[in-house]
C-alpha cells in the first residue's frame, strides 16, 4: 500500500495513484513510455513485470529511469521526476508482489494466472526517486 507521502516529497504526486508511466532509455537514446502498475514502500517504488520484457532489458543497460503519475493509457497525470531502477532479490519480489494485489486485487490475481499460464518469468524493479537537482 501507498504510505502517507506528502504532496511536496518527490513521491506525493504519485499517493493514490494507480498508474506510472516509466519512461526507460534505448540505447540510441529514444525514450520507451510504460505506463505500469506499482506499490511505494518506505520511500522506494517497486513495479512487477516480466523478466524478458523491454523495459528490463532496457534497465539493465541504463539504469536512469524518469517517472510520473499517469492515467491507464499513459497519459500524464503530473510532472517527470528522475530515478534509478534495479532489480531487486527473489525473497524481496515475493512481498512486493503481495502488495500489490493488496492494491490491486483481483485484477492483480487475473494478470498472475495469464502470466503462469504464458509461463512468464516475473521480475521485479525498486525504483528510487532522485532528490531534486540530480536528474
Amino acid at each position: 500500500m501507498m504510505a502517507n507521502a506528502s504532496e511536496s516529497s518527490p513521491l506525493g504526486p504519485f499517493s493514490g495513484q494507480d498508474y506510472l508511466n516509466l519512461e526507460t532509455l534505448r540505447k540510441s537514446g529514444v525514450a520507451v513510455l510504460t505506463p505500469v502498475w506499482f506499490v511505494e514502500e518506505i520511500g522506494i517504488i517497486y513495479v512487477r513485470t516480466e523478466a524478458h520484457s523491454g523495459k528490463v532489458k532496457r534497465i539493465r543497460n541504463n539504469p536512469q529511469v524518469r517517472i510520473a503519475p499517469c492515467d491507464s493509457r499513459g497519459g500524464l497525470k503530473g510532472n517527470w521526476v528522475a530515478a534509478e531502477a534495479r532489480l531487486v532479490s527473489e525473497a524481496q519480489a515475493a512481498r512486493i508482489n503481495t502488495l500489490l494485489v493488496q492494491k490491486y486485487g483481483w485484477l492483480k490475481r487475473a494478470f498472475d494466472i495469464i502470466s503462469r499460464f504464458r509461463k512468464a518469468e516475473p521480475a521485479t524493479l525498486a525504483i528510487l526517486v532522485k532528490p531534486a537537482g540530480q536528474g
